[in-house]
């Protein structure tokens, strides 16, 4: 229960602080904090959130291994966050474009570490051997690459009513996602890239990267992390209702996308 409410305390605490740096005004059909109440409390917020987590990790018995294994998972996801806002920097085109190779490794450290700590943290204080830990951590790395290409798909083409984000939103923001990394690298690159710095047609953009391959390409790389989870769940000694949990995950993150 610890590590469950750790988790949940600094995962909310990076919506706070990702919300800021992203700009967004709405989460979930909500304003976001930092639209409501000002940046500076909602960087307050987040920051005692973060003090709550680790004080709360802290007290437990075994404490400071679960300490050790969350900051770990926080500079992992520090370091993503700040290659994904580097990202931003880069060029469409050319040899300084974001690749998706370096998309992948992104992804795994600004949301696969958290999941991976997610998944880990309770063994760890539960007194687990180290492989038992390290392999659930790898779990949850791959879940969480799914996860943020699936995000990605629902950036461009989810429905508004069920994601709470404004449709094209991703594409408004001339993210680097998964999706349009892919359609840069086709044929159709070059035009995709005018439509994407202009933002004057970001239907014709949306359907310009399906064309080209990107949202099935998604699809297909989420699908085979989840692949890499079931591998890394049969390293685990777990309990049968624990691990039908775990794969409970799994269909969720792919049917996000329907």
């Amino acid at each position: 229960m610890a590590a469950a409410v750790a988790v949940e305390l600094v995962h909310t605490f990076s919506l706070l602080h990702d919300d800021i740096m992203d700009g967004d005004t709405d989460r979930r059909r909500r304003p976001t904090v930092w639209k409501a109440y000002g940046t500076g409390p909602a960087v307050l917020a987040g920051d005692a959130l973060f003090a709550l987590a680790v004080e709360t990790l802290a007290t437990q018995p075994g404490g400071a291994g679960a300490v050790r294994t969350l900051s770990a998972a926080l500079r992992d996801l520090v370091r993503g966050q700040a290659d994904d806002l580097l990202f931003a920097q880069r060029p469409w085109t050319g040899p300084e474009r974001v690749r998706p190779d370096e998309y992948r490794a992104m992804a795994e450290h600004k949301t696969g570490a958290l999941l991976g700590c997610a998944a880990a943290l309770g063994a760890v204080l539960g007194g687990a051997a180290p492989e038992t830990a390290a392999a659930l951590d790898r779990v949850g790395r791959h879940l969480g690459v799914a996860f943020q290409i699936v995000d990605d798909v629902l950036g461009i083409w989810g429905d508004p009513h069920v994601t709470g984000k404004p449709v094209r939103g991703d594409l408004r923001e001339r993210k680097k996602t998964f999706p349009v990394l892919v359609a840069l690298d086709s044929p159709a690159g070059g035009r995709l890239a005018v439509l994407l710095e202009s933002g004057d047609d970001l239907d014709m953009a949306a359907a310009l990267i399906e064309e080209a391959g990107g949202r099935s390409a998604a699809m297909a790389e989420a699908r085979r992390h989840l692949a890499a989870v079931e591998r890394a769940l049969a390293e685990v000694p777990l309990a049968p209702r624990a691990a039908g949990e775990l794969r409970a995950l799994l269909g969720f993150l792919v049917r996000r996308e329907v």
